[in-house]
């Protein structure tokens, strides 16, 4: 599902909802949608293990029926991961930052670490990127809060392992533009002149709240279970899967939910 887009996502879902017959809310007018609030959408072209939606219900459902519904109901490739009661608002508010893993394969991981500390020690790195606004140039520099380099592969069949693997593993703040995974592999190109010499499969791993002290990214549905303690999350659960994931939606009122 990497190269899905969050439109063909969406239209997933909304086709997984009518199979499921559940009791979703819609907008009035003469064209009546599903109330779904998506946020923090990953780019098409990566994978992601932690999406986030919210969902309205016109009455009250159990969030393992609606979870169980939609999951079996949804593509192969695209799980829902879990659904809870949305009991606080702002979930958009709690997506402050992003756990990526870009695998880079034919990459030796002393060029790729030293490529990364050149960054890392670097005030400023500028990259241009096409937006919706039109061609736009920012610094990503501020948004990337660390990157560790790992060597690998993970999980790969012994054909298609390579003779050099590297794997960043980068936490990234969410500003405004976005600060993609791509971006911060174009700036390791203008500050160390590095390039992997084709195209790394980026994941998302974690989105959430962002602790400032630690850098560690905690689960957003924290704050919707009752009596349940505070847990920070880095995605490693599912480090190994390349599928978008949907982790939640909630019932009755809106449902917090995942984007697939």
């Amino acid at each position: 599902m990497r190269f899905a887009s969050h439109r063909d996502i969406a239209r997933s879902l909304e086709r997984a909802l009518r199979r499921a017959s559940l009791p979703v809310a819609f907008s009035a007018g003469f064209s009546p949608h599903p109330k779904i609030s998506y946020t923090g959408a990953a780019p098409t072209g990566v994978a992601s293990e932690a999406e986030y939606l919210e969902l309205t219900m016109a009455q009250e459902c159990r969030p393992e029926q609606v979870r169980d519904a939609i999951d079996a109901a949804m593509p192969d490739g695209i799980d829902v991961l879990e659904v809870v009661e949305a009991r606080t608002p702002g979930l958009a508010d709690r997506l402050q930052a992003s756990v990526w893993r870009v695998e880079m394969a034919d990459v030796d991981p002393d060029d790729a670490a030293k490529a990364v500390a050149d960054y890392l020690a670097a005030e400023s790195v500028e990259v241009e990127r096409m937006t919706k606004k039109g061609r736009r140039r920012f610094d990503t520099r501020p948004a990337v809060l660390g990157i560790d380099v790992c060597d690998g592969p993970h999980g790969r069949a012994p054909g298609e392992r390579h003779t050099t693997y590297a794997i960043l593993r980068m936490v990234v703040r969410h500003t405004t533009p976005a600060v993609r995974p791509d971006d911060v592999l174009t700036g390791l190109r203008h500050v160390a002149d590095f390039a992997p010499p084709s195209s790394p499969m980026m994941t998302r791993l974690a989105q959430g709240p962002l602790n400032e002290v630690t850098g560690a990214i905690a689960d957003p549905f924290d704050a919707d279970r009752p009596e349940a303690p505070t847990t920070e999350s880095t995605g490693s659960a599912h480090d190994e899967t390349n599928d978008r994931r949907t982790r939640a939606a909630r019932p009755s009122s809106p449902m917090t939910g995942s984007h697939l």
